[in-house]
């Protein structure tokens, strides 16, 4: 089985960024897998094997099941908890693509993406899954394992930035990655964090 992570931009998937619960929650719903087109990474998924593996996804969430998703797409299938900003609360078929909704959690990543969405980043999404791929392209036995949130590329077909690396680097971002980890219930000490962080993603312009 190969592993098989799909990005799409912010445009390419149409998302759309929604508040609830007095603006409590924030969710990310859009594209995550476009079916019936041969995408950038020159493979093509048939549409029933998404809608097979979105089902299947879907009887996971029902059943119970946690499906985390992480900044940046890590080596391998694996979920890294330390990396988790949101989880994906259901999938479903529209046309030939395979729709899904992501909610952001309190978590160090899931407060850095918050912060970037509601400073109007556009951040883009990416599949993340296993499956075989033929010599022409097309996919078989493709299974979802979660959904990733990624960097807006910078030009078609560019490869994303990955948005913690990004933050690392950057001065005063490594400061306020360790800061985050500190100050879930610290409202005063959340204010600064805020702060630092919307003078690092202006930079990130």
């Amino acid at each position: 089985m190969k592993i098989l992570n799909e990005h799409l931009s912010f445009d390419q998937a149409r998302i759309v960024v929604e508040s609830a619960n007095d603006g409590k929650d924030l969710y990310m719903k859009g594209i995550c897998i476009q079916g019936g087109v041969k995408n950038a990474n020159q493979r093509v998924y048939p549409v029933n094997e998404i809608s097979r593996a979105v089902t299947t996804l879907n009887e996971q969430i029902s059943g119970g099941y946690s499906v985390l998703g992480e900044v940046d797409h890590p080596e391998g299938l694996n979920i890294n908890l330390d990396r988790v900003c949101h989880m994906v609360t259901e999938m479903w078929m529209d046309g030939p693509n395979g729709y899904g909704k992501l909610k952001i959690l309190p978590t160090p990543m899931g407060g850095l993406v918050k912060t970037m969405l509601e400073s109007g980043v556009k951040l883009g999404v990416s599949s993340r899954g296993s499956g075989e791929v033929d010599g022409g392209g097309q996919v078989e036995g493709f299974e979802i394992i979660t959904v990733d949130v990624v960097a807006q590329p910078s030009a078609p077909g560019a490869y994303p930035t990955p948005i913690y690396e990004h933050l690392m680097n950057e001065k005063g971002g490594y400061k306020a990655y360790l800061t985050s980890r500190e100050v879930q219930g610290d409202k005063k000490a959340q204010k600064y964090l805020k702060e630092s962080l919307l003078g690092i993603i202006s930079r990130l312009h």
